[in-house]
């Protein structure tokens, strides 16, 4: 992630939590207090989000005093993650907004590592998908391959996707791919396929890589011998962490799991505060 994109999330998610001010603060800590605060892993993952959380605090205290206790990217079990010094007001009042980023990019670099896992020796690899959270895809796709999954398209402008509906508009897929090539010739173009019969139209439409949609694992296979290396394949839809190496030892060169975002838990993290002179 940039920091331009860490910086604007920040200051949205501060706005949202601060409103008029931290009135729970502002009562019963005393001005000029100061205090160290330690974040720390309390469940296995890979720790991701540290530019957020920093920036959260200098925000609230562009004096305050960061030290990195882990690297973004690492499994690792448990351990610290990050110690802040400053403003003891500061610290409290981002300090839910620098975890609920910290736990929500953790949690998703964590689920992008054990997917990333679940497929290893298979050849394929692992894409997320634009199932993302309003307003944090750069964050979350930035976790995705902090986590050592790769990013898909980032949006609608950066990619071609020709689905069911796209090619009914289009008068076909024939059409729909000759139109999209025409109009942006530099940019990839995928079409989405659910049966053999739709994978011939792809193919004869000169699709260089073809979206396996909601196939079960026979018909995956299937497809793959079919197609015979005439075009990148990728898998897709209602996979799970369960079912992931499996789908991807049919042979597909892309697996997508949009669970890597929609639906990745938290990482346990914890912040510690002790007071200081």
């Amino acid at each position: 992630m940039t920091t331009v994109d860490a910086n604007e999330a920040v200051a949205r998610a501060l706005a949202e939590d601060l409103g008029d001010g931290d009135v729970t603060t502002a009562a019963t800590v005393p001005v000029g207090a100061r205090a160290e605060a330690l974040i720390t892993q309390k469940a296995p993952g890979v720790v991701c989000g540290l530019d957020a959380a920093e920036a959260t605090f200098r925000a609230l205290d562009p004096g305050v005093r960061v030290e990195r206790l882990t690297d973004e990217g690492t499994w690792r079990e448990r351990g610290d993650v990050l110690r802040v010094g400053g403003s003891a007001a500061a610290l409290l009042s981002g300090e839910r907004t620098a975890l609920n980023f910290l736990q929500r990019l953790s949690g998703v670099a964590t689920l992008a590592a054990r997917c990333v896992r679940a497929v290893d020796g298979t050849g394929a690899r692992i894409l997320d998908t634009r199932k993302t959270t309003p307003g944090l895809r750069a964050l979350e796709k930035a976790a995705v391959a902090v986590g050592g999954a790769t990013n898909h398209r980032a949006g609608l402008y950066d990619a071609i996707l020709i689905k069911e509906n796209h090619a009914s508009m289009a008068g076909g897929v024939r059409a729909a791919v000759m139109a999209a090539r025409a109009a942006a010739p530099e940019l990839p173009v995928e079409v989405e396929c659910r049966t053999l019969a739709e994978v011939d139209e792809a193919l004869a439409a000169g699709a260089p890589c073809l979206l396996l949609d909601n196939m079960d694992v026979p018909a995956l296979r299937e497809a793959v011998a079919h197609v015979g290396g005439r075009a990148t394949l990728e898998a897709s839809g209602g996979v799970t962490l369960e079912t992931l190496r499996d789908v991807a030892a049919t042979g597909v060169d892309f697996v997508s799991v949009g669970a890597i975002t929609h639906s990745a838990p938290a990482l346990d993290l914890s912040l510690i505060l002790t007071a200081r002179p």
